[in-house]
């Protein structure tokens, strides 16, 4: 005797959205339900990450005008070769710098500078308005790239927080959905069996 080749399910996309008879009202609710959630999470992430990344930025245009570089040099011969550091080698090594302020006086501190360089080597620093050292403002593509992954960081985490609580509606319209379907199941389970020949 031949088989017969299993049956295959074809799923019905946006079924919710279709005129069926099986269609109900909670199926329409959590449809809309779900087409909000996704824009909801979309704009409000959309948004937090906007005045993530505006804020981000409006710090480091703050600290940039905080800090303003200065001409130095060094005082000694640099290191010949840059000590490895968890934060990678960039080929620099600290030394011992000095400048001469803008009242006259003169300042020494330690700075990152070229493995290597020549005492009395020029060297350009940055210093904040105490006449401490600081380190170089980001600017252009660095800083573009600092607001860009900030933004992103918040912006993630807003959609995933809506994204989770339309899950939880959705979760609970599922619940009741079967609860009526049981409860309706009660009422036209007995009913079924006499159609088909059984005994109520």
């Amino acid at each position: 005797m031949p088989r017969t080749p299993p049956r295959t399910v074809t799923r019905v996309r946006f079924w919710r959205w279709r005129r069926n008879p099986l269609r109900r009202h909670s199926d329409v609710v959590e449809a809309w339900i779900v087409l909000a959630v996704w824009l909801l999470a979309l704009v409000c992430g959309a948004a937090a990450g906007t005045v993530a990344a505006r804020i981000a930025d409006s710090g480091l245009a703050a600290r940039a005008a905080r800090v303003h570089a200065v001409s130095a040099v060094l005082t000694d011969r640099a290191p010949p070769t840059p000590v490895p550091s968890a934060g990678g080698d960039d080929g620099g090594v600290w030394a011992a710098v000095r400048w001469t302020g803008p009242d006259g006086s003169v300042h020494t501190d330690r700075a990152k500078v070229l493995a290597g360089a020549a005492a009395g080597t020029p060297v350009t620093v940055w210093a904040d308005r105490t006449g401490h050292l600081v380190p170089a403002p980001l600017t252009g593509a660095v800083a573009t790239l600092e607001t860009a992954v900030t933004g992103a960081l918040v912006a993630v985490p807003v959609c995933a927080a809506v994204w989770a609580g339309g899950r939880v509606v959705r979760a609970r319209l599922i619940r009741r959905r079967m609860a009526e379907w049981d409860e309706e199941w009660k009422q036209i389970g007995p009913r079924w069996g006499n159609l088909s020949g059984g005994r109520g």
